[in-house]
């Protein structure tokens, strides 16, 4: 299979990179090991509200994952999802990519947009044996907790985003963390606070509490310091945060630095006709958002169209002058 260019990761920045390449028209492919376009907004938070993408005074997940998907679909990307990239290889002037079942994709450049890389949940050891039983390390759906108990454990951005976006469904919502001080943005603890939501600190979920019919029913909880407590609970989110590494990427010879690739101004990596952009791009400076990563998918195919076709402009215009 021969395409101009092979898009590694379809998550917000893979998508937008399709997008673009179809406007510079380019031929492509976009693979990505998970089942669903979206990256880490699909499979992380997709009912969550996103308030830093510009146009959006506030966006949910699933719907800028949509657009995005709307927005490329003329230029008709081959999403090859569910498979993983393995094996890279420069042949002549065209990059070979080998993915898992033995497929061979060559293409005249490859970007590399995958995001953190595969991503673990951190587990929760009182939830052993709950996960899909009423325990969740992510929220696909908020009205599947549609009048139950949730307890939401973690302190990070994540774990009270859960509870703002849970709080007008569920019965009620209670936040238990580890630490009396909070990793997430003051800004959203206060909300969270004045919404009344119950902020259990200085303890852990010691217990899962099964009904007679095998189903959650509560939790009982340590307190540092304090008198343990019985929660109601029809679902727990243990909201504790990933760990991620790039997999194969990382035997490619590329520059990685704290698992991220290295690129230049162009968003060219150490290989010729390799780019990188989004999450997983490095460089001085770097800030990490779906907005900076757009940006980079826009200057890495500009970059890759000239690379392919040296007549090309490195500008082509404005896309509202296209018809």
């Amino acid at each position: 299979m021969d395409y101009d260019l092979v898009i590694i990761g379809a998550g917000p920045t893979g998508l937008f990179a399709a997008y673009y390449a179809g406007f510079r028209g380019l031929s492509m492919a976009v693979v990505d090991s998970l089942p669903e376009p979206g990256g880490q907004v699909t499979a992380m938070y997709p009912e969550k509200m996103i308030y830093d993408v510009g146009g959006f005074a506030a966006v949910r997940g699933r719907d800028l994952v949509q657009g995005l998907v709307d927005q490329a679909q003329p230029w008709e990307p081959n999403y090859l999802l569910g498979r993983k990239a393995e094996k890279l290889e420069t042949v002549g002037d065209r990059v070979e990519l080998t993915l898992d079942g033995g497929d061979v994709l060559s293409a005249g450049a490859v970007l590399i947009t995958a995001g953190i890389g595969e991503f673990t949940p951190r587990p929760l050891p009182a939830g052993d044996g709950w996960l899909g039983r009423g325990m969740v390390h992510f929220v696909p759906s908020l009205q599947v907790h549609a009048g139950q108990h949730v307890v939401v454990v973690g302190g990070g951005d994540s774990a009270f985003d859960w509870c703002l976006a849970l709080h007008p469904v569920a019965a009620s919502v209670t936040l238990v963390h580890r630490r009396g001080k909070f990793r997430a943005a003051e800004s959203i603890v206060r909300q969270v606070r004045e919404l009344g939501i119950p902020l259990v600190t200085d303890a852990e979920v010691t217990r899962f509490v099964e009904s007679s019919a095998g189903a959650l029913e509560g939790v009982e909880v340590s307190v540092k310091g304090g008198e343990d407590l019985a929660l109601p609970a029809n679902a727990v989110v243990a909201a504790l945060g990933f760990t991620a590494d790039l997999g194969p990427i990382e035997s490619w010879g590329l520059e990685i630095d704290h698992r991220a690739i290295t690129v230049d101004s162009t968003m060219a990596t150490a290989r010729p006709r390799v780019y990188a952009a989004g999450d997983v791009a490095h460089y001085p400076g770097k800030v990490k958002l779906i907005a900076t990563g757009f940006g980079e998918a826009a200057t890495a195919v500009n970059n890759i169209a000239v690379a392919l076709d040296p007549d090309a402009h490195l500008f082509p215009g404005h896309s509202s002058n296209a018809e």
